[in-house]
């Protein structure tokens, strides 16, 4: 039945590299696993939860499949799920029995059943949503050979989530989102997320009991839209103080999500104590070891928000802290992990390089964990290892790594998709890890991806030699983009192979379009095939505007601080491309004209799948990737033009680039999956009252733009980081700050002057204040046509 479907690309693999593991991978983790296994919800629960799913899913099929929680013993000791005709004679009955050991294994299996017998397709509802048009109807399933399928996972866990995955891209969500949410990680496979919503209104109950008020908390938390980098101490303050209604709120919904985590049989992540304290906490303990960090990304040191307090993990308050934290949890959830997060050096590194002090650190930190629990594992971010990498060399890494008991640590290798660590690190000196992939950063809209990355990295980790790989993992920062990419990501939790169907677009839009299948197949050599180890940020000069001066006079001390391009980034978090030019420049790491002809391709196939919405959504993202790239064209030119003092051919470009913003919203505004009303209506409809609203606005308004503060002549050092391709954003935010830009340039040739850069700064802020203090409405509901807005768009700009 696999064969019915036509390939896109085929990965092989050589015989050699499917030795079979040594049994004693594991063995560090096994007693974690066997705890975690023994607070698994009963089958009965787990059933019933994998069926909810298939009724949200494809309620018409009720009753054509059964499924059944089996032990591991069923699957050789691994965990698995298995697929086989349900045999009966009976009408209207059972088809398909799905059998697995949690019912996040049932899930998978219903999934890898309906995509490679049923041709059916699963992603985000923003990103198309689902395509089960192909399913047959009741009663005419297709049935598998007499054999059946069982598919074991090669590693324990698939991790899902990023600690700023929650602001990004979960902040507005109701329990109606969440619930879709959860149900797309179990289908996915996923067993191992992240819950860090509501954590603050924990942290409001742990530190009453330490004498601090939830008014001294009002500067501590950040506003709804940046609470990650609240939780990691970047910042505090910034966009808040959170209201009890949010507090309350959050804490119900998490209560929800972790229930449905657990009826599915998955492990939640939970958080835990990092030393980040409040600042009312010096005075409360005068005494303790509590440190000011230095600035993280503000424009001045604004104290506001700048330089948080860190608790020094020495100090026996931080165990008392860290304790009651853990067991205000498990008071609250209830005993439903084992497994905590910590992150306390995330870019914040330890006073000292010394490896005794850092073993010392680490060894408070995971006491601090234990006294909560008495079984914690402490989970870690291996990101530090990577953007910190000057400090954390090897006897610094060995010595945090090895500060805990063996199999009590678990390390993300955060960014092995383009820069692994375990190769470099003797597999983490023995601690086990997760080979993780990043991949998006802000939440930026850009088709991109390492398909051949994904599919041979883990595959190549986990069977090299000494590996101490024990999971696969998704830690975009923000989700809802690039489907194919998590599609696959998402099946290496189960393939031993480097090798992956490629019935991916027949599957995603219900049939076979050859104009269609070709266009992918240059989609995959070209936009997700990035091979120049750059880390992606979305830096096309539309959304993420270049701030200097363009002028060829680069003897200046502005000019030669501009002459950096002042993107934002400016810690260690987040690399921007390095580059000699004195141009900005934005990641190309293809051939435009051949994504160009997948785009026409893409087109020729538009009248065989004008219904479907998978088609709309990836017609849309294709077009908006060319014409953004053009734009960046047509940005270098006007720049050009500009420093020979060509005003006619300035005039020319700039209007050029302003249309393609005119024209790329008007195309984003035919798809409901690219509007900024969606965002901002989600935070709204949060609020209880108009002043939470007004809040919550703003926090939306601004994370997407500004990001953080900002000065009358200085931009923030984050702007545009988490830009986003949204309707309604072009028009009223990314239209005018280039046509001011545009104007300013224009005065300079005419008036014969330099570039007022510092004028145009001043003027520009103040318009992006108004914007993220506005309240207009924008739509969110699409109009107009995709299919015939692309096509003119088309011949517009690439019809030869």
């Amino acid at each position: 039945m696999l064969n019915k479907f036509n390939f896109l690309f085929l990965i092989l693999v050589p015989s050699f590299l499917l030795l079979p593991l040594s049994l004693s991978q594991f063995d560090s983790i096994r007693p974690l696993l066997q705890r975690l296994d023994s607070k698994r919800a009963s089958p009965s629960v787990q059933e019933a939860a994998a069926k909810a799913i298939l009724s949200r899913l494809l309620p018409t099929h009720l009753s054509s499949f059964e499924f059944k929680i089996v032990s591991k013993d069923a699957c050789g000791g691994d965990s698995c799920f298995q697929i086989n005709n349900y045999n009966q004679s009976r009408q209207n009955g059972p088809e398909i029995i799905i059998r697995g050991t949690t019912a996040v294994e049932i899930a998978s299996g219903l999934n890898w059943y309906l995509k490679y017998w049923c041709g059916a397709h699963i992603s985000w509802e923003k990103t198309g949503g689902i395509q089960i048009a192909s399913v047959p109807k009741p009663g005419s399933l297709p049935l598998l050979k007499d054999e059946g399928l069982i598919v074991k996972r090669p590693v324990p866990w698939n991790y899902y989530q990023n600690v700023v995955t929650s602001s990004y891209s979960y902040v507005w969500w109701d329990w109606e989102r969440w619930e879709k949410e959860v149900d797309w990680m179990a289908l996915q496979g996923v067993n191992l997320p992240l819950a860090f919503t509501g954590q603050e209104a924990i942290w409001q109950k742990v530190f009453k009991d330490f004498n601090i008020s939830s008014e001294d908390l009002n500067n501590f938390f950040g506003g709804p839209a940046f609470l990650a980098w609240a939780r990691m101490g970047n910042l505090h303050g910034w966009g808040g103080p959170l209201s009890q209604n949010w507090l309350d709120h959050q804490l119900a919904l998490q209560k929800q999500i972790i229930t449905r985590m657990l009826e599915l049989g998955m492990t939640p992540v939970l958080p835990s104590f990092s030393g980040n304290v409040p600042a009312s906490l010096t005075k409360i303990f005068p005494s303790a070891k509590i440190t000011r960090l230095g600035d993280w990304n503000t424009v001045d040191g604004d104290p506001r928000w700048c330089c948080t307090y860190l608790l020094d993990p020495s100090d026996p308050l931080f165990v008392e802290i860290g304790e009651a934290f853990i067991k205000k949890q498990i008071k609250e959830y209830g005993d439903v992990t084992d497994i905590y997060n910590c992150d306390t050096f995330n870019e914040n590194s330890p006073p000292t390089s010394d490896p005794e002090y850092i073993s010392n650190l680490g060894a408070s930190i995971f006491k601090a964990m234990s006294k909560g629990d008495k079984d914690a594992v402490w989970l870690m971010q291996g990101w530090l290892f990577y953007s910190d990498s000057s400090f954390w060399k090897p006897p610094q890494m060995k010595a945090l790594l090895q500060s805990v008991p063996t199999g009590k640590m678990i390390v993300l290798d955060l960014f092995a998709d383009v820069k692994p660590i375990w190769k470099s690190s003797f597999q983490f000196y023995g601690t086990p890890y997760i080979w993780c992939m990043l991949h998006n950063f802000g939440g930026n809209i850009e088709m991109y991806g390492i398909l051949d990355s994904i599919s041979s990295g883990p595959v190549e980790a986990r069977i090299s030699a000494n590996s101490t790989m024990v999971g696969v993992g998704m830690c975009m920062e923000g989700i809802e983009q690039n489907p194919v990419v998590y599609e696959l990501m998402s099946e290496m939790a189960f393939r031993k192979e480097k090798e992956w169907i490629k019935s991916y677009s027949h599957r995603r839009y219900g049939k076979a379009v050859h104009q269609v299948a070709e266009a992918w197949e240059i989609l995959y050599h070209t936009i997700y095939n990035c091979t120049d180890g750059i880390a992606d940020h979305n830096h096309d000069f539309i959304v993420m505007f270049p701030d200097w001066d363009p002028s060829t006079k680069f003897g200046s001390s502005v000019a030669n601080d501009q002459k950096k391009i002042y993107l934002p980034h400016g810690n260690r978090r987040y690399l921007s491309q390095e580059t000699n030019s004195e141009m900005p420049q934005a990641h190309l790491w293809y051939r435009p004209d051949d994504v160009i002809k997948a785009l026409q391709l893409f087109l020729g196939g538009g009248k065989d799948l004008a219904g479907s919405l998978t088609y709309r959504y990836d017609l849309v993202d294709l077009a908006r990737q060319v014409l953004s790239k053009l734009a960046n064209e047509v940005y270098i030119k006007a720049v050009t033009s500009f420093q020979k003092k060509d005003i006619d051919a300035l005039h020319f470009h700039s209007s050029k680039f302003l249309q393609l913003i005119k024209d790329i919203e008007i195309l984003l505004a035919s798809d409901d999956n690219f509007l900024l009303g969606t965002w901002l209506e989600s935070a709204k409809k949060l609020a209880r009252n108009p002043s939470e609203k007004k809040q919550y606005e703003w926090n939306a308004r601004t994370q997407v733009t500004m990001w953080y503060d900002t000065n009358a002549t200085t931009q923030s050092k984050l702007h545009d980081y988490a830009n986003k391709f949204w309707s309604g954003l072009f028009e009223s935010y990314y239209l005018p700050r280039a046509s001011t830009y545009f104007s300013f340039m224009s005065e300079s040739l005419r008036r014969n002057e330099e570039f007022k850069l510092i004028e145009w700064r001043k003027q520009w802020i103040s318009q992006s204040n108004k914007w993220q203090e506005g309240t207009e409405l924008y739509p969110v509901k699409a109009n107009g046509n995709s299919l015939a807005i692309s096509h003119a768009l088309y011949e517009k700009y690439f019809a030869k």
